[in-house]
């Protein structure tokens, strides 16, 4: 290995101690660190000096920043909102994340976990997750039905190899089929990534699948297996059924084993209707790890964020802290999952009501999310595609030889007429 920065080699020290954690990190992972020794560590040395003249920012006069007035017109926030963020993200957005991770996921309460690092939104989570833990030619095991990015970030970035295991099987998550990839190759290190609910098919799993998986999870671990589990928590608390897990998969995992160490990915993109905002969160745990270790943590994780975009954007971190302090957030956000949940039961009422779609497609399982996923009957999905475009004014997704459907993007008076073209399409193609 070429030489290693000290600062690397103090935190790789630090995640040593622990029998499992450093040997997950990838070469890049062991090499990275955040630079506390040069600029910023100098600038936030000399912060509060009388005369500051250390990072590259600008200052009017009076000290406050060089900002044009047009701009500053626009906004209704802090001039702060114009300077850069640290690359760790906004102490304040970070806190209030972390205490908000434990409301909506009680079962986290009493474990440790790290602060979470700001990326620029989950996208950019996963590229530095790939960076910490992924070097060319390691497997990351997923299921085959998948978001496409996941081979752009982690296979053509990084060199990973994606192995996939079966996603449904009788109408459920299919977790022996976890459980069988999980148990091929030799005995140690692997990549595992858990996407709840799923894009595409927008299903989450039960509880009794959860704590399936779990299990599989714990005796791979038990077997001497050291396990990062990556979990693409993208659409979270987007479940409108009972019966289904409403907490992150984060939660039961943080302290299942010290030779698994969990990597959540969130962030208010899908859950707080932002997706310009380009702000997510990169959070760790393992049994075991000691607040030093999830404090070297951290620092790979911000000095990825450092080596790559420097740090996420000030003013979308500080329009959303002051939305979290807003006295009608919540119920805003209530009304706005409303607005889904009602397109997700009108589809499940014309499914149900129309059964000669049955003759056209099958609706693979779904329960939360943005998205539910139909496979053509007779028919080849892209053809299904074109046809849409082409005589109905519809536009679908095809992935895997499914038709993605978007019922987050649809009105709710619109989604009978989807289905209708959906089926109107398919028996088009099949009388030609």
């Amino acid at each position: 290995m070429p030489h290693i920065n000290a600062l690397a080699e103090a935190l790789n020290r630090e995640l040593s101690a622990a029998p499992a954690l450093l040997d997950l990190f990838s070469r890049r992972g062991k090499a990275i660190y955040f630079p506390s020794k040069g600029i910023l560590g100098q600038s936030a040395e000399a912060k509060g000096a009388r005369i500051n003249a250390t990072i590259g920012t600008a200052f009017e006069e009076d000290g406050s920043p060089l900002a044009l007035e047009c701009l500053e017109e626009t906004l209704n926030l802090p001039s702060q909102s114009f300077l850069y963020a640290p690359s760790f993200g906004m102490p304040k957005l970070r806190d209030e994340w972390a205490k908000r991770m434990t409301v909506k996921n009680p079962g986290l309460c009493g474990k440790p976990f790290s602060k979470p690092v700001v990326t620029a939104a989950l996208t950019h989570g996963l590229s530095v997750a790939g960076y910490l833990f992924l070097d060319e030619g390691d497997e990351v095991i997923l299921a085959d039905l998948f978001w496409d990015n996941y081979e752009l970030v982690l296979a053509e970035a990084y060199g990973a190899k994606l192995k996939f295991h079966n996603t449904f099987l009788r109408g459920g998550y299919d977790v022996e089929a976890l459980r069988a990839t999980l148990a091929t190759g030799p005995v140690g290190k692997k990549v595992v990534l858990l996407n709840f609910p799923n894009n595409p098919t927008g299903y989450t799993v039960t509880e009794r699948e959860a704590e399936a998986i779990c299990r599989v999870l714990a005796e791979s671990a038990q077997a001497g297996n050291r396990l990062v589990v990556i979990i693409d928590d993208a659409y979270f608390g987007l479940v409108y059924e009972a019966g289904i897990i409403r907490e992150s998969l984060f939660s039961r995992l943080a302290d299942l084993h010290p030779n698994l160490l969990a990597v959540k990915l969130d962030g208010p993109t899908k859950e707080d209707y932002v997706w310009g905002f380009r702000v997510g969160f990169i959070t760790f745990a393992c049994q075991g790890v000691t607040p030093a270790q999830l404090t070297a943590l951290e620092n790979k994780a911000a000095g990825a964020v450092r080596g790559s975009i420097s740090n996420a954007p000030s003013i979308s971190q500080e329009i959303l802290l002051k939305g979290y302090t807003h006295p009608e957030y919540s119920n805003q956000k209530i009304r706005k999952f409303d607005i889904l949940q009602k397109r997700y039961l009108k589809i499940r009422d014309l499914l149900a009501t129309h059964p000669e779609y049955a003759q056209s497609f099958t609706a693979l399982p779904f329960n939360s999310g943005y998205f539910m996923c139909v496979k053509p009957v007779g028919v080849e999905a892209e053809a299904v595609r074109r046809e849409l475009l082409a005589h109905h004014g519809t536009g679908v997704i095809v992935l895997s030889g499914l038709i993605r459907l978007a019922f987050s993007s649809v009105p709710l008076d619109a989604l009978e007429t989807l289905f209708a073209n959906v089926h109107t399409a398919i028996q088009s193609l099949k009388k030609t």
